[in-house]
């Protein structure tokens, strides 16, 4: 599989500074592209790397240019990462590697099922009963819609993807748990990406919502009657605890926790590892993260924190006597 220069240009725009008939079979970071790939610097800080690298075109913003040109071929674009995951669409339509339209002969389909025509269902793939499926999406292997549940248009599923399991719903009985019936779906809209072996739990009454556009990362715990808005992103094992609202144009970093029936508003980010305990409504970056340490001085420092409550008021009472 190959391009040239002029063709990438032709389909995704920018302005070419060099040969286009310059043939790119590959497409490759800076520090390993060769003269047949075509590489990117989104990042002016790796500035080194695109001097010392021996790609055939480098992919770079306004204000690499000249540095660009020092070493050949480039490819001038306003935002270079995002010129970057279009060629890779590109690359990948050029080579033919899109799923196949239809039902994979091994997938179990309910009879109930509504799956659209141009969808593509994988190996082993389970929808069940009133279960819908969207145009042009598609379920890799393994991947389980429950019943009733909904999958927008243009969605990726990845392998082992479950859709619709029961939410985790027990009220105490004595000493057992008496199991609360999981009522509802999970309604997921368009352009939604769902990474391989993340759960989204069916809702106990009303549906667990994902909005249109939301990105999930593998091994991601979604709980019951969550509603995550449209365009938010998270990283591989976050977890998302029942009832819980994430507004739209969010981030949450890998490894997070957000606990349940609270709200995160618009355009917050979470770093990663960070435990979110209450409600969050002003945009902004958030960390919770106590730094790793070698372990005793981690165990002083946590006595320490311990004492700091104490500290405080100890604190208001000399202030308050000093006044």
């Amino acid at each position: 599989m190959e391009l040239n220069l002029a063709s990438v240009v032709e389909s995704l725009g920018g302005a070419l500074h060099g040969d286009g008939a310059m043939r790119i079979t590959g497409i490759a970071p800076l520090e390993v592209a060769t003269a047949g790939d075509l590489s990117f610097l989104s990042n002016p800080k790796y500035q080194q790397q695109l001097l010392g690298s021996k790609a055939g075109c480098v992919i770079v913003g306004p204000s690499m240019q000249e540095v660009a040109l020092a070493r050949g071929a480039c490819i001038v674009a306003d935002q270079p990462y995002l010129y970057f995951a279009k060629l890779t669409q590109l690359w990948k339509h050029k080579s033919g590697h899109s799923a196949s339209v239809g039902i994979h002969p091994s997938a179990v389909v309910s009879a109930d099922a509504q799956v659209h025509p141009s969808a593509s269902i994988g190996p082993l793939c389970v929808i069940e009963r009133g279960a819908r499926i969207g145009a042009a999406t598609v379920l890799k292997s393994r991947v389980t819609v429950g019943e009733h549940c909904v999958v927008g248009e243009r969605c990726i599923l990845h392998p082992g993807v479950v859709i619709g399991a029961d939410g985790f719903g027990f009220a105490p009985n004595g000493d057992a748990w008496e199991k609360i019936e999981q009522l509802g779906a999970v309604q997921i809209g368009n352009d939604v990406e769902i990474g391989a072996n993340t759960c989204i739990d069916r809702g106990a009454l009303q549906d667990t919502v994902i909005e249109d556009g939301v990105k999930l990362d593998n091994l991601i715990q979604i709980g019951h009657n969550v509603r995550i808005g449209r365009h938010t992103a998270m990283a591989g094992c976050a977890g998302v605890a029942g009832s819980t609202t994430i507004g739209p144009h969010c981030t949450v970093g890998g490894g997070a926790i957000i606990l349940g029936h609270i709200t995160i508003g618009a355009h917050v980010n979470i770093s990663a590892a960070t435990t979110v305990s209450k409600s969050i409504l002003k945009p902004g970056h958030y960390t919770g993260i106590f730094p790793v340490d070698d372990n005793a001085a981690w165990e002083r420092n946590a006595a320490t924190l311990k004492q700091l409550h104490s500290l405080r008021d100890r604190i208001k009472t000399l202030e308050k006597n000093n006044q």
